[in-house]
């Protein structure tokens, strides 16, 4: 079985970023940007992400999200 996970906490170190910043800049709970930096949401509004990618500036949507096979 396939499974999408969130790349956020690799973004965030690569741009030197806190989650609280993001957080505080983006506009998002904190509660919020620790669940995607933990890989524990089931569903992420597409407004979160667009905001995610312009603020991190990224480029392509596989520096934010990958596909990983599970044992499930």
């Amino acid at each position: 079985m396939k499974k999408v996970e969130i790349k956020l906490k690799d973004l965030l170190e690569s741009r030197g970023m806190s989650q609280a910043k993001l957080s505080e800049t983006i506009g998002i709970r904190p509660g919020t940007i620790n669940d995607l930096y933990h890989n524990r949401n089931k569903h992420i509004p597409r407004n979160v992400i667009d905001k995610i990618v312009n603020e991190l500036d990224v480029k392509d949507i596989k520096e934010l999200l990958t596909i990983e096979e599970t044992d499930v």
